[in-house]
């Protein structure tokens, strides 16, 4: 069965199990679990019970997806995320997003722990990416396109919709949050930087630098949804003295700012044009 009649399999089950026409599909990684707590859910399906998807294996992804309304949108939300690195191909970890572009969103919210390069970063920062740089070692589009799915060559100029960007500030200054904004660095992972890595890709314009998000990003835009991502930073990866990193602590950062970038994320689905 080719791609196009995988998702199509998936999204006939999901609309078997559901009333909702979702307008909005959110990966919720690390930053964003908090939206659980106040989604109204209709459907929540376990990933292994859900046609063509993956299983995710990491700590701190629950492994559901949940239909439900945020505010007054219907939405559909991953609560765990696929990564490159648990072995998946870039076609398994992003076939999820081409299931929410074939149910109907027409927008993709992501988020993510991050380690930070840019030295007004600390940890517990809210950054909302405003580009990406691709530094996966494959690709979500290569091979045979499929033009149902999207163009051949699409445009990524603007990756993250500057006009959610300005609508996300907004929300953040009226919420009163500090939030910075910047450019994030995907890598295949798991393990994480080298300092000398650190240093490189602020060299080559990164802000912000982890394991996921980006493959998303490109499979989005390709089938013409509008992108809206922030990251929760975690870990500072720039400094002199050694720089040492656990996933415990990651969890423990992107906790602890989670409240934060969920109430943030939460009006602007309420605002949403």
């Amino acid at each position: 069965m080719n791609l196009f009649d995988r998702i199509q399999k998936t999204t006939e089950f999901l609309r078997s199990n559901t009333t909702l026409s979702p307008r909005v599909g959110i990966i919720l990684g690390s930053g964003l679990g908090g939206l659980v707590d106040v989604v109204k859910t209709e459907t929540a399906i376990p990933y292994d019970k859900v046609p063509n998807f993956p299983k995710s294996t990491v700590e701190g992804h629950a492994g559901k997806l949940i239909l439900g309304k945020l505010g007054e949108v219907p939405v559909v939300m991953m609560a765990g995320r696929f990564h490159y690195y648990e072995g998946y191909s870039m076609e398994e970890l992003t076939f999820p997003v081409r299931v929410m572009k074939a149910l109907g969103c027409e927008c993709l919210i992501v988020s993510n722990a991050a380690g930070g390069m840019h030295p007004d970063y600390r940890v517990g920062d809210i950054v909302l990416i405003r580009d990406q740089i691709n530094l996966q070692p494959e690709q979500p589009l290569r091979g045979p396109n499929d033009e149902r799915l999207g163009p051949r060559f699409p445009d990524m100029s603007e990756p993250f919709n500057l006009q959610l960007l300005a609508l996300a500030t907004e929300i953040a200054r009226e919420q009163g949050l500090d939030v910075k904004t910047g450019v994030y660095a995907g890598v295949q992972g798991p393990c994480f930087e080298t300092r000398a890595e650190y240093r490189w890709l602020r060299v080559i314009g990164a802000d912000l630098v982890g394991m996921s998000t980006v493959p998303e990003v490109i499979v989005a835009v390709h089938g013409g949804m509008k992108v809206f991502g922030a990251s929760i930073v975690t870990d500072i990866g720039i400094r002199d003295e050694l720089n040492k990193i656990t996933h415990e602590e990651v969890l423990a950062a992107a906790n602890a700012a989670a409240p934060r970038l969920a109430g943030l994320v939460a009006e602007l689905v309420r605002r949403m044009p």
